[in-house]
């Protein structure tokens, strides 16, 4: 997870960037600050990773308060003024948001912020006897065990994940391909640029579609249709 505040004057923009970053699965919302001096005692008391802060705030900008830091956190500007850009790239800023900007935006700069951050932190891995991951999901965040996953859709920018014994599936906002990197490759299998199956659940499979245990057929994408046959030809007799 990266943990991250936000920092703005305006409580909209401030409530909007909470509402953000609860929706983006990999943030933490370590805390929301009115002003850049009530950011500077956060930073003193807890740890964090990176910041989104308004640039245009009163008595310390948003600019002052990051070049007054010593050793700063990874920097996301985000104003209604497009001429502080530039400035913005002085201090090493990840990204710059022009207000008003749109979830598109802001998971496109959260990207950014995880990949400055894999660059410089060795990646992790869960426990391999822990067989679960958590997700945000409608401000709350859901354990899920994998052995109960049947398959995952993509949909945009979410991803529905169908489990055993649940009415709906679990909606989570994330690309099926950083799921996929996250999920154990025995375990699932890519068939389709929408589609991830748990090969547990596999009951058949055809030139086109595979079929569940529980009845659901899904189609079988030109591109993984290989991986399938690889798959079934480990197992076939």
């Amino acid at each position: 997870m990266i943990r991250v505040i936000a920092v703005d004057d305006e409580p909209l923009a401030l409530r909007q960037l909470e509402s953000y970053i609860a929706k983006v699965p990999f943030l933490e919302l370590v805390a929301s600050c009115s002003d850049a001096l009530q950011a500077m005692r956060v930073l003193e008391e807890k740890s964090v990773d990176a910041m989104f802060v308004d640039i245009n705030m009163p008595e310390l900008s948003g600019m002052e308060f990051v070049r007054n830091l010593e050793n700063p956190p990874l920097v996301v500007f985000t104003t209604a003024y497009s001429q502080y850009a530039i400035e913005g790239y002085k201090v090493d800023a990840v990204d710059y948001l022009l207000k008003p900007f749109g979830l598109n935006d802001f998971v496109r700069a959260s990207e950014k912020l995880r990949s400055r951050l894999a660059a410089v932190q060795p990646a992790t891995s869960p426990a391999p006897e822990d067989d679960s991951l958590f997700f945000k999901t409608d401000y709350r965040t859901v354990r899920v065990r994998l052995s109960e996953i049947r398959y995952i859709e993509s949909m945009s920018e979410y991803v529905k994940i169908y489990v055993d014994g649940a009415q709906a599936p679990v909606l989570v906002l994330l690309s099926l391909k950083y799921l996929m990197d996250k999920l154990p490759a025995d375990a699932f299998l890519r068939i389709h640029r929408s589609y991830i199956i748990a090969l547990s659940h596999l009951r058949e499979a055809s030139k086109g579609e595979v079929t569940l245990d529980d009845g659901t057929v899904l189609p079988v994408g030109d591109l993984y249709r290989q991986g399938l046959k690889e798959y079934m030809n480990r197992f076939s007799l």
